[in-house]
């Protein structure tokens, strides 16, 4: 089966203009990208995908020993851009999804060359002098919570990723979304997601790229943004002074802002 067809890929905007690939976080489609994406179309092609287990993906296609790590999934991102014939990629990626982006860079860098990192997290747990923001404990708890009660821990972890209480309708949506997914395929993502650590690839980047960054994010603090920055050489650091892990929904402008002064000045550099 091709990546087209089991990761669910649409493809809008201009045919001939520089392709934007965006891949979405843990529990999470390419529908939350609908407040974003749009604003690129008139002069970007760009492509939309659900990863293996989420949203309108052929999850007949999971295959647990091939994502038993993050790199089941960069292979795919890399497939996808093979297949449709992309080059010079910008590559924007939330969450878990930018240290896939990380790796895709570095399998494939004649594909990319741009890398957007909204939230990212190389490493979820705190280690020795690296602040992650979570301990082994949380992590244990939260994923020992997920197998026990998979809806019960969408509804409560939903909210906290969120952030910004005043506007509980962004926690719902975020917990529907988690509710759509597969429990066990959720079980093992979520696995894969938290026990990663991706911060000896960081180095390895060398396309232009932004470190999206809220000030208020209680799963990647703002250490781990300048840690990003600080590890991508040449890399730009954006801080968006709002709160929540998923900027994309709860800043849209505020995100689509940031990614246009990065792009812009990449061209102009």
């Amino acid at each position: 089966m091709s990546a087209t067809d089991r990761l669910h890929v649409t493809v809008a905007g201009d045919p001939a203009g520089r392709p934007m690939v965006f891949a979405h976080g843990f529990g999470c489609d390419q529908a939350m990208w609908r407040l974003v994406a749009p604003a690129f179309a008139d002069d970007h092609r760009v492509v939309l995908f659900d990863h293996v287990g989420a949203g309108r993906s052929d999850a007949t296609a999971y295959d647990p020993a091939r994502y038993a790590s993050l790199d089941g999934y960069a292979d795919d991102v890399v497939a996808l851009c093979r297949e449709l014939g992309l080059r010079d990629v910008v590559l924007v990626g939330h969450s878990v999804s930018a240290s896939i982006g990380v790796l895709a860079v570095r399998r494939a860098p004649e594909l990319f060359g741009a890398l957007v990192m909204v939230s990212p997290s190389p490493r979820y747990a705190d280690d020795d002098d690296y602040v992650g923001g979570l301990t082994h404990e949380d992590i244990d708890g939260l994923l020992e919570s997920l197998e026990s009660n998979y809806l019960g821990w969408s509804a409560q972890m939903a909210p906290l990723i969120m952030g910004n209480p005043d506007r509980p309708e962004l926690g719902e949506e975020l917990a529907a979304s988690f509710c759509r997914a597969d429990p066990a395929i959720a079980r093992q993502f979520a696995e894969v997601t938290f026990r990663s650590d991706n911060r000896a690839d960081l180095a390895a980047v060398h396309v232009p790229t932004l470190v999206l960054q809220v000030a208020d994010d209680a799963i990647a603090p703002v250490t781990v943004g300048r840690y990003v920055h600080e590890q991508i050489a040449g890399s730009t650091l954006t801080v968006l002074d709002t709160a929540g892990h998923c900027p994309h929904l709860s800043a849209p402008e505020e995100t689509i802002a940031a990614i246009r002064s990065f792009l812009g000045a990449t061209v102009l550099g």
